[in-house]
């Protein structure tokens, strides 16, 4: 893993470069907070001394380190785990999405997988959406989040909840219909189940919806209000969800968050 640090520079993964190096690379710190790992671990994973590393943090490693498909492949057979097959729930950020991720360094952004999972989400909409590294497991789910109380930002009528939780739940039983072996989806849906009759209720129904573009409010701690338009990319191929946040140039709205932009860069970073 070593080596695959040491090709990457900071300015290339969007993090400053921070004074005299003694090598080119990433350090341990930096690929932590890029896969959001403890350097403790990651140290250990470096020294041999981590055993059975779990595939979820495989996976961050791998889309931390920008690993081709059969670097990451190679990842995970060095963790003894089998590499996920074409009926699994994809992970992995192709170099071309990556590509415009980087590309789009001060606009909001956040990847989900097929499931909507989240995969990455950029600093930009850490700091409009909240900080979401300390997330684990199902909390990375929009559809866990919505269906039972997480806290949002974004201000909902009972009209737009509908239509985001039907979208959510056509979503999620079409990527169930698409990788019919993947198990850890199987269970995401089994417990949302047991856990939420509207989810039971709306699964049952064969709901049908999809996301589309919209305007959102989101309430900001510190900057307040913020209108934005959200959109939701689909990457063929991938199965991956882009969703990305913008203002109409030259608005108040733009203006907040630009100011949030620097506020939360800072607050990430610092």
């Amino acid at each position: 893993m070593h080596r695959w640090r040491d090709r990457l520079s900071p300015e290339v993964v969007g993090l400053p470069a921070g004074g005299q190096r003694r090598a080119p690379g990433l350090r341990r710190e930096e690929l932590a907070l890029l896969a959001g790992i403890s350097v403790d671990y990651i140290t250990r994973l470096e020294q041999g001394r981590a055993a059975n590393p779990s595939p979820q943090v495989v996976e961050a490693l791998a889309r931390a380190l920008r690993l081709s498909n059969g670097e990451r492949a190679h990842l995970f057979c060095l963790a003894g785990l089998v590499p996920p097959g074409p009926d699994t729930v994809p992970a992995y950020i192709t170099p071309s999405v990556q590509r415009m991720l980087d590309r789009l360094a001060g606009t909001p952004v956040a990847v989900y997988d097929a499931a909507w999972t989240l995969l990455v989400a950029n600093p930009p909409y850490a700091a409009l959406m909240g900080d979401p590294s300390g997330w684990r497991g199902n909390e990375r789910n929009a559809v866990w989040r919505n269906f039972l109380g997480y806290e949002s930002r974004v201000r909902q009528t009972p009209e737009t909840q509908h239509a985001l939780r039907t979208a959510l739940v056509a979503g999620l039983r079409a990527a169930v219909g698409r990788y019919p072996a993947d198990q850890p989806l199987r269970r995401l849906v089994a417990e949302l189940r047991a856990r939420s009759e509207l989810f039971a209720e709306l699964w049952d129904s064969g709901a049908v919806g999809r996301h589309e573009a919209a305007r959102k409010t989101i309430d900001h701690p510190q900057v307040g209000a913020v209108t934005l338009d959200c959109d939701v990319v689909t990457v063929a191929g991938s199965d991956l969800n882009i969703m990305i946040y913008t203002a109409e140039p030259g608005t108040e709205d733009a203006e907040r968050l630009a100011l949030l932009t620097v506020l939360g860069t800072q607050s990430l970073v610092g």
